[in-house]
């Protein structure tokens, strides 16, 4: 990648037909995300500022200090803000927020991270979202093309930031991008090489109004900009997407949810994972990769962290870290896969949640132990259906009671279908408190 590239000469972009400067830039949100936005920023030769409305992570403010990069915390200053040509707009802080409708309402160019990223980024990029199994197929099909001998970049909602990666001017002939709906909001030029939308299934509603609409139009942003000879791969028996499918411009390629698998051997277990290595399986052909070498690195891969993740057998009571299923499907998943009787720890932040879809698993249910700060929602879909729900704030605590209700032969399930933000610092947090909670019952 060559760092003196046009843009950061001339502070122009041409965005379908108009010049947008960006020789200064204002980044709403000081983490991952919002740093990397800043870092390149200031690499680029830009003015830049950074604004939070929370406090800022000491090792995120360090970043900015050692970088002298003008910051504030605990509230924005829209007189400093409105003086930037471009504000970047970090997926963590949402479109109802005051400042966004106020700088909008001023006529401010507001862009994603993701596409802050793209206007500095020359090389392929292969993008994948969906509700459910974007982290499992984003980190397998970038273990196929790496164990295929491809120089092959990895960011987004996964690892590091596309901005950081950018950053350090990496010479990959291809980068694998994970994005969510929040990403993908407010992009405008940001195309994939090849795109691929794995499902639409409820999730993240109260940010979308609570319109399940609105959020399959965000998740369809993903094949914006692409051209006739990108790719555009998508889930054909998702209703959603079908129809939607007309906004797609590069070539389409149909994958059925209920398809027939290939003569390729994974480790990977569940229909949907078989769903998700076909989807990967048709990228890396794609990228010319062939069968053998597929086939290989299929068998070479490991499961995702924190996604149906078995931590430990004790008193013949199996214990199942699922902490990433931060949505009603993703539970649907975990349940209808598992034979054994459940304890099932579920709860936290609600997304706008519709728990009916889970009522004809609940009789492998034994006890709902509710871990949140509000559970009031989730007792109240389950009240009269399964015999024992109880709610905790404590991680210890609730896994020891649910030690004390499983017997020899049930199963110990970790899987929220909330987001984790009312008592953990994420859902790998939420994991990790929950797999340490197990060892010490051993």
């Amino acid at each position: 990648m060559d760092s003196s590239d046009s843009f950061s000469i001339a502070h122009n972009i041409d965005i379908e037909g108009k010049m947008i400067s960006h020789k200064s830039i204002a980044i709403l949100g000081a983490q991952e995300s919002g740093v990397g936005a800043a870092l390149l920023g200031k690499k680029k030769g830009k003015e830049v500022f950074v604004s939070d409305f929370g406090k800022i992570p000491d090792d995120y403010k360090n970043e900015l200090i050692k970088n002298n990069i003008p910051f504030e915390e605990g509230g924005h200053s829209f007189d400093i803000l409105e003086k930037h040509d471009v504000i970047i707009k970090s997926p963590g802080v949402p479109e109802k927020a005051p400042i966004v409708k106020k700088l909008r309402e001023q006529g401010k160019y507001l862009v994603s991270e993701i596409e802050y990223g793209s206007w500095f980024y020359k090389a392929k990029i292969i993008a994948i979202t969906g509700s459910n199994g974007k982290t499992t197929t984003t980190m397998l099909v970038h273990h196929i093309l790496k164990e295929g001998g491809m120089k092959v970049g990895l960011a987004g909602n996964v690892g590091t930031s596309f901005c950081k990666y950018v950053l350090e001017e990496n010479l990959d002939e291809v980068v694998v991008l994970e994005l969510s709906s929040f990403q993908l909001d407010d992009i405008h030029q940001f195309k994939a090489d090849i795109a691929l939308l794995l499902n639409i299934t409820p999730d993240h509603l109260d940010r979308y109004d609570y319109s399940l609409e609105k959020y399959a139009d965000a998740k369809m942003h993903i094949f914006e900009n692409q051209k006739l000879d990108d790719s555009a791969i998508y889930n054909s028996d998702d209703e959603l997407i079908e129809k939607r499918k007309q906004v797609i411009k590069g070539q389409r390629i149909e994958i059925p949810f209920g398809g027939q698998w290939e003569d390729l051997q994974s480790n990977l277990k569940g229909k949907h994972n078989v769903f998700n290595v076909r989807c990967a399986v048709k990228i890396a052909e794609l990228v010319g990769l062939e069968k053998e070498e597929i086939q290989e690195a299929l068998l070479s891969f490991k499961a995702v962290k924190h996604r149906l993740e078995t931590v430990a057998f004790v008193d013949e009571v199996e214990y199942v870290n699922d902490s990433k299923a931060t949505n009603v499907d993703a539970v649907k998943y975990a349940l209808g896969g598992i034979e054994k009787p459940i304890i099932w720890i579920a709860g936290g932040t609600d997304k706008g949640n519709d728990y009916k879809e889970l009522f004809e698993e609940i009789d492998k249910i034994k006890a709902l132990l509710c871990l949140g700060v509000d559970n009031t929602k989730l007792k109240e879909s389950f009240e009269g259906k399964i015999k024992i729900i109880e709610e905790f704030t404590d991680t210890t605590q609730i896994v020891k009671r649910a030690s004390e209700l499983a017997e020899g032969g049930d199963l110990v399930l970790l899987s929220p279908a909330c987001a984790s933000f009312d008592l953990f610092k994420n859902y790998i947090d939420r994991g990790d408190q929950f797999e340490k909670a197990v060892f010490e019952l051993i």
